[in-house]
């Protein structure tokens, strides 16, 4: 059965990381990391955690006690988000020429020259 593959060894057992303190923690750190990256945006990243994303140094605390306080296939979830979020964003403000209706060249139009 498919659910054994999931039930625990031990049926009693409670995973407190899945609790409510415990998911309000991890969402805590998880703002607190994501609101140091973009306080610290205009700084080179330099640091990588999952997924590929990079973070400054200034963010490493806040990181570490993110995944400390998270589950990792959480982290991994939530930083697969953050950067989804991010290149929707991105392609949402990169610049006049992306947005709005598309401009098309006019079409010249040749002026007779007056005769002599």
């Amino acid at each position: 059965m498919a659910l054994d593959a999931y039930a625990s060894s031990n049926p009693n057992q409670v995973h407190t990381d899945v609790l409510l303190k415990s998911r309000d923690a991890c969402y805590k750190a998880r703002d607190a990391f994501y609101a140091c990256m973009e306080k610290e945006s205009g700084k080179k990243p330099t640091e990588i955690a999952s997924v590929g994303l990079l973070y400054p140094k200034e963010c490493s605390l806040s990181r570490t006690e993110f995944v400390n306080s998270c589950r990792s296939s959480w982290v991994k979830h939530f930083d697969r988000e953050y950067c989804r979020n991010k290149r929707v964003q991105r392609l949402l403000d990169d610049g006049d020429e992306r947005k709005g209706p598309i401009s098309l060249p006019q079409p010249y139009t040749f002026k007779p020259s007056p005769p002599a």
